[in-house]
């Protein structure tokens, strides 16, 4: 089933839309990991962002991502994806653009990193497609999570 997929730069309106349907395994992860519901969670990625778009689908908001600094100096970056069951469905389209989003992020910041929730097994399986390192997990507010990096010269 392929769809039309666009990225734009993120609207407050693409916000509400995606927190409404996010997906099950997002909902599950942002609360582990911060207490916040899905749009707590994307208000408050995007305010850390220097970077974030919207990942459109036939014309629908269906996935918001972006990066922070996590140490300018050093060129580290903590990049992020919520997104809707819609990315499953349209996986092929996605998994495409996915490859021209992480190199997109690696310009701004050499060094991607970040924590995946242990559970979130389509997030880890998309995360070493893309060629981050997975790592041993690690526990944030009593729940198991796994690092992930990637560094422009492992692409």
């Amino acid at each position: 089933m392929a769809g039309e997929i666009r990225v734009l730069p993120v609207r407050a309106l693409d916000v509400r839309g995606v927190a409404r349907r996010m997906r099950k395994a997002d909902r599950d992860e942002v609360w582990k990991a911060s207490g916040l519901t899905p749009i707590g969670a994307l208000i408050y990625s995007l305010r850390k962002s220097s970077s974030a778009w919207t990942v459109f689908i036939d014309g629908r908001a269906e996935a918001i991502f972006g990066v922070g600094a996590i140490n300018i100096l050093a060129g580290v970056g903590a990049p992020w994806l919520l997104g809707t069951d819609a990315i499953e469905r349209h996986a092929a389209g996605f998994l495409r653009g996915s490859l021209e989003w992480r190199d997109q992020l690696l310009r701004h910041y050499p060094i991607l990193r970040n924590l995946v929730d242990v559970d979130n097994r389509v997030s880890l399986r998309w995360l070493r497609w893309l060629g981050f390192t997975i790592f041993d997990p690690v526990i944030l507010r009593g729940h198991e999570f796994r690092p992930f990096e990637l560094r422009c010269f492992d692409v």
